[in-house]
């Protein structure tokens, strides 16, 4: 393992091992990674239940050796799809902050049609899309993007194309999201292809208005995360 893989491994070790709850936090690296406690088993040799008692709590932590097996299995899962998550990792060693806002990143080698990346991760349109293919998504954590993340970074969850799915998570009515895509539009005039809320109940009357005025298409989805995250990885 090179050198900044091994910073990438050593800071995920210790954020488990120095948590409070570090069943919480094996399961939280797990869904950054995008595996399903099954994937993760399988990796480690060991059986899904068992990953899942760590996780919550019904077994006892199972110390530094386990946690470096865990951390290797992550990495090497990764690396194996092009280390999208370890590259986003190694930016954040570099103190760029809007990495602690996404949860997953990826450009497609191949262009997918909109409607079909929208059923694969079961999504209700409000605002209709226009029948254009995307290049990749960018997942995001909407408390931690408004609350922590300069809006001078917002241009970095574009990745390397702006004709992607902008996913945000953790959302109560859609309202703070939609004013950041507009203030970012704003500022270096770039749109999501397709936005889409994720776990949000009923969407704020101010959030749809803006979408229709800024001509950003809207969808809801409520997956569960890992399924959603499960689902998107299945495109190339």
């Amino acid at each position: 393992m090179t050198q900044p893989y091994r910073d990438v491994a050593m800071y995920i070790a210790g954020d488990i091992i120095m948590s409070e709850n570090p069943g919480e936090a094996i399961k939280r690296w797990r869904l950054v990674f995008g595996l399903t406690q099954t994937a993760l088993a399988v990796r480690l040799n060991t059986s899904p239940s068992v990953i899942s008692d760590y996780e919550s709590g019904r077994r006892k932590f199972p110390g530094a050796r386990f946690v470096k097996r865990l951390v290797q299995a992550l990495i090497e899962a990764d690396l194996e799809r092009g280390s999208p998550i370890v590259n986003l990792l190694m930016r954040q060693i570099l103190k760029e902050k809007y990495w602690i806002a996404v949860l997953d990143m990826r450009d497609f080698t191949s262009p997918v049609p909109i409607r079909e990346f929208l059923n694969a991760i079961d999504a209700e349109i409000l605002i209709e899309p226009p029948p254009v293919d995307i290049y990749g998504y960018t997942l995001v954590d909407s408390i931690k993007l408004v609350l922590e993340v300069p809006s001078n970074e917002y241009l970095r969850l574009y990745g390397t194309t702006s004709q992607r799915a902008a996913i945000f998570t953790k959302v109560s009515t859609g309202r703070s999201p939609v004013i950041a895509v507009k203030a970012m539009s704003a500022v270096v005039n770039l749109k999501p292809a397709v936005m889409v809320l994720h776990g949000v109940k009923e969407v704020d009357s101010l959030a749809l208005e803006i979408c229709k005025r800024e001509y950003i298409p809207l969808a809801v989805t409520n997956l569960e995360i890992e399924t959603l995250i499960e689902n998107l990885r299945r495109f190339k």
